[in-house]
């Protein structure tokens, strides 16, 4: 299955609006890919999981789990088509 993987190695710059070092991000500035779940035709975000290995998520509305793992080797791509 092509993209399966994703590497994100690319540092994020530091601006005004990153979160500082310490505190916790808000909910718009986690790391998340959009996905279109084709089973039920809706979009979501998937964010990253706390162990920083995979982006996981449901469809919203079937409930249909993906998984995208995250490592070297993957791709750049921010937004997905699940069939």
């Amino acid at each position: 299955m092509k993209g399966t993987q994703l590497d994100l190695n690319s540092p994020v710059p530091a601006t005004a609006g990153n979160a500082v070092a310490g505190k916790k991000a808000s909910p718009d500035q986690r790391p998340f890919l959009g996905v279109q779940f084709a089973c039920c035709d809706v979009y979501s975000r998937i964010y990253l999981n706390r162990a920083k290995t995979h982006y996981v998520g449901n469809c919203p509305h079937c409930a249909k789990q993906v998984r995208f793992q995250v490592g070297s080797g993957g791709t750049d791509a921010r937004f997905f088509t699940v069939h």
